[in-house]
């Protein structure tokens, strides 16, 4: 009997509510409406619910999926996996590139890979191939917004991955009240429109344009500049920009080949490898950085890996589903169609989101997962919660009209609770949605 009473006494005592008044105030307070938020806060040692308000209802996650996406691809790839571009020569005197979309790869490290190749005396090859058979052809998510084609955050992703897939645009400034000199380095075969004029009355104001189902390699430039500007933007063909590059890299060492850069697969035998580059995972750009290139890879590798097949979306969400079913979590109320959540067609109630959090609490490499989200004075939080200092281990997310954030809090009693909070509202700026989680956030913390 006595076993009893004290079970009972300690569930009463882990389980001390979040004071529903307190969150209500904040909304109040805020002239937000509680039904555009969504809130799930549990204990993550008994998965008690401290505090819930509409965590039954699906909302887009923005870049807090990246802690579900990250989290099965590094269960499939592991932690110690290394992005690698390789180059092999066979018997007959031909070069195979083999692509592995390495996120991090940089023009310096293709010119790395032909310098090898003509220190070893190859000055002459019959052809080179490069095998991209690593990913299909698809360079863009499900559900990603077409007016974002030129957000540098969000550029295409492919095996053709270099440079972070961005152009170089410089921009100028000449005499007031005249156009700019605008260049483009690396070269591309880019042609840009430029609409901008000097103003040194003014700070930089530069829109950027392109219409891609009517003139995709043309570029509009709009506005005013003071003060000389780089722009980063998208490359609208990946592989164009690769093939560029590669010529380069082949130039620089001086091998003659006059060729075409084909594409065939690496052949199994009668080749041998002349050199390659390897890179980390990149967990920290994922997950404190929310990198979103680098968690789309990440996702179609791990899916690749898995299907031991061609990367695709179709081989990454099974393995996503493998992943869930092997923590024990039920999915029947999430849609997940990318690896970042910059998708609008992501949906996942709040309770999934703790649920989720509480399963991978229980996993073997819990903390080195941990260790990669950001705490206060990291990432994506370098100017945020500050408050809670190392009490708050997060990702965040933002959209058009939606933020969100989630993660682990340690309360002032000690306790550790997931939480996730997922905020929609077109009417409440992205300032005003961000100060309301930390509201949130402290009244949990508080309690």
């Amino acid at each position: 009997m006595k076993k009893i009473i004290t079970a009972l006494l300690t569930m009463l005592i882990t389980a001390i509510p979040v004071k529903a008044d307190n969150i209500s105030k904040i909304f109040h307070q805020s002239h937000i409406n509680e039904g555009a938020v969504s809130l799930s806060v549990k204990d993550i040692n008994t998965g008690a619910v401290i505090y819930n308000l509409n965590s039954k209802t699906p909302r887009n996650p923005a870049s807090t999926l990246k802690l579900i996406t990250t989290a099965a691809s590094v269960d499939v790839l592991g932690y110690d996996y290394k992005y690698s571009t390789k180059l092999y020569k066979s018997a007959e005197n031909i070069l195979y590139m083999k692509l592995g979309a390495d996120p991090f790869l940089k023009s310096s490290d293709l010119n790395d890979l032909m310098k090898t190749a003509s220190g070893k005396n190859i000055k002459e090859p019959k052809k080179i191939y490069v095998d991209n058979s690593l990913f299909d052809s698809t360079e863009w998510g499900e559900g990603w917004q077409w007016d974002d084609d030129l957000n540098p955050l969000m550029p295409k992703f492919s095996a053709y991955n270099l440079d972070n897939n961005l152009l170089n645009i410089e921009v100028i400034p000449a005499q007031n009240g005249r156009a700019p000199s605008i260049s483009v380095n690396p070269f591309y075969p880019v042609t840009i429109m430029n609409l901008i004029k000097t103003d040194y009355t003014e700070d930089n104001n530069i829109k950027a344009e392109r219409n891609n189902s009517i003139a995709p390699n043309i570029i509009n430039l709009s506005g005013t500049v003071s003060k000389q500007e780089i722009l980063n933007l998208p490359v609208n063909n990946p592989r164009v920009y690769f093939n560029l590059r590669l010529n380069e890299a082949i130039q620089n060492a001086k091998i003659e080949y006059d060729g075409s850069l084909l594409n065939a697969k690496l052949p199994a035998k009668n080749v041998y490898l002349v050199d390659e580059v390897k890179h980390d995972l990149g967990l920290s750009e994922t997950l404190k950085d929310s990198n979103n290139l680098v968690a789309e890879t990440n996702f179609k590798l791990a899916g690749a890996k898995y299907a031991k097949a061609r990367g695709s979306l179709t081989n990454s969400l099974n393995m996503l589903n493998a992943y869930f079913k092997k923590i024990g979590l039920n999915n029947d109320d999430a849609r997940i169609v990318d690896g970042s959540g910059v998708s609008k067609n992501n949906l996942v109630t709040a309770d999934f989101m703790t649920d989720f959090l509480i399963k991978i609490s229980q996993e073997e490499n819990f903390e080195k997962f941990k260790s990669y989200m950001p705490v206060p004075g990291e990432g994506t939080l370098r100017n945020r919660m500050l408050y809670f200092k190392e009490n708050l281990s997060a990702k965040t997310g933002t959209l058009a009209n939606a933020s969100a954030i989630a993660g682990y809090i340690k309360t002032r009693r000690g306790k550790i609770y997931a939480f996730d909070i997922m905020i929609e509202d077109a009417k409440t700026s992205a300032y005003d949605k961000k100060n309301i989680e930390e509201q949130i956030l402290r009244q949990i913390y508080m309690n």
